[in-house]
């Protein structure tokens, strides 16, 4: 993780120095001191490159002199439309931009330090690198950014504002950790022994295995994973902050890899697959941000993982299996198994632990894709309060969601010949009726369901997420329990 610092604002005499300029900002503070003391290299360039301090430009000047190897200014737009976001996204484009310096300072003198602490959470979240399994890349080729120092004349308001934000970012970091990780590697046992290690911020963990799921009855999930030779696991994650408040619930689908089963995919594309466990791994890092910053909240999250595999002992098109609920589901096809695997884990939570509400993510459906693209989340509710406060969370961090319709008619498409339902209908609207599935196994509790297909991973960067893992849903129900339910 990028090594933040906060000092005093004073002019530094080496090294990367980082601006944030509002759109047609007067030079003040640390800007006007660099401009002199390199005699006006920073007006000239910004006259010659036209920047006006607009919403995503960019200017960087080299060696501009006073010891300074570059000087990078970052724009924010009008002053009026500034939030937290702004300075995320500016300090991400600054760190993308620095890159290639060892370290660099940056210039936050006159903003709050709530502000000064936003922008380093976003330099420190466009810093992430997964490199565990480059062996032969060049010194040239790898970024070197390792330490920011925030300057700001607000400094113990901007530390007290990191502390919860650099949780928050580790929690960020395990998700994308896992999500990035190969399948061959990270199998449910292996995907349950790194959860363990999250013991140590003082979660409580309890690991369920074969024989385990066998005996309680987890039918639903246990016909996902009979296919593979690496058994299945469900891993349930404590966070007790809140007193004796009933807890807030987070459920993630872990298929750690779908090849369809039975029904198996196409072999273009299949290696995305291993992110099929992102909304598991959602649910991991966002555990681990509630526990990294003490919050104050009961919080239960639980995770079923399965490998979903064709073999001699797989799932057959056709299979009747009955759920933990007792509900019995005729699988039509077995490419259609986060839902399978969320049935059962999604009744033991709400039969264990009575939560407020439940949320679970999954990378259910490419239907989601279709409607929606990877700029918003599908969101599907049983509870409109529920829904609104996502929905907010969403803006606030920038994980968008879009609420989808859900109904009766919709629900009536899963009527089965032979069994309590089928898992599958016909592909209009399929997420919906995907949605409605998992909602039979909610019963009344206040419920969402975020399918995060279009959003998991990314083939570009974007402002705080490099290309890969992009960890959604973490920062949106960090901010969602922070909002609403913490010290509630």
């Amino acid at each position: 993780m990028l090594e933040v610092t906060f000092a005093d604002a004073a002019l530094p005499t080496s090294g990367a120095l980082g601006l944030l300029v509002a759109e047609s900002a007067g030079a003040s503070g640390l800007w006007h001191e660099a401009d002199e003391a390199t005699g006006g290299a920073i007006t000239r360039a910004f006259a010659a490159a036209e920047f006006t301090g607009k919403d995503g430009q960019t200017c960087t000047i080299l060696a501009p002199g006073a010891g300074l190897s570059r000087v990078v200014a970052i724009g924010l737009g009008k002053e009026a439309d500034l939030t937290p976001r702004k300075y995320e996204d500016a300090g991400g484009s600054l760190a993308a931009t620095l890159a290639r310096e060892p370290a660099a300072a940056l210039a936050a003198d006159g903003l709050p330090g709530a502000h000064a602490a936003a922008a380093a959470l976003g330099a420190t979240l466009r810093a992430y690198r997964f490199d565990l399994y480059r062996t032969k890349q060049k010194p040239e080729d790898k970024p070197k950014l390792a330490a920011l120092r925030v300057l700001t004349t607000a400094r113990d308001e901007a530390e007290t504002a990191w502390a919860p934000l650099k949780a928050l970012a580790n929690g960020v970091f395990t998700t994308r950790d896992l999500v990035s990780e190969p399948a061959n590697i990270l199998t449910p046992a292996e995907f349950a022994t790194r959860i363990h290690k999250l013991a140590d911020l003082g979660l409580q963990i309890e690991a369920f295995g074969q024989e385990e799921l066998e005996t309680l009855g987890f039918g639903s999930l246990l016909g996902v994973s009979q296919g593979s030779i690496n058994p299945p696991r469900m891993v349930v994650m404590q966070w007790r902050g809140g007193g004796d408040d009933k807890p807030v619930a987070f459920i993630g689908k872990g298929v750690t890899f779908d090849t369809g089963g039975i029904s198996i995919k196409p072999a273009a594309g299949m290696e995305d697959m291993k992110w099929d466990m992102a909304g598991a791994g959602a649910v991991v890092g966002l555990m681990a941000a509630l526990a990294g910053r003490r919050a104050r909240v009961n919080a239960v999250g639980l995770v079923g993982l399965v490998e979903n595999m064709p073999s001699g002992t797989a799932q057959r098109p056709g299979d009747v299996v009955k759920s933990y609920s007792g509900q019995t589901i005729e699988v039509l096809n077995t490419d259609a198994e986060g839902r399978l695997v969320l049935a059962d884990v999604l009744w033991y939570a709400q039969e264990k632990f009575d939560p407020r509400f439940m949320v679970d993510l999954a990378t259910l459906t490419g239907a989601i894709i279709v409607a929606l693209g990877h700029e918003h989340a599908g969101l599907f509710s049983n509870d409109d309060d529920l829904a609104t406060k996502l929905l907010a969370a969403g803006e606030a961090t920038g994980e968008k969601l879009w609420r989808m319709p859900m109904g009766r008619d919709y629900d009536k498409q899963l009527k089965s010949d032979i069994a309590d339902m089928k898992n599958i209908t016909g592909r209009p609207g399929s997420s919906i009726t995907a949605a409605q599935f998992i909602a039979r196994f909610v019963n009344e509790k206040p419920w969402a369901h975020l399918d995060i297909a279009g959003t998991a991973w990314s083939s570009k960067d974007a402002p705080i997420t490099p290309k890969g893992a992009t960890a959604f849903g973490v920062r949106l129900l960090d901010r969602l329990v922070a909002d609403y339910f913490e010290g509630k």
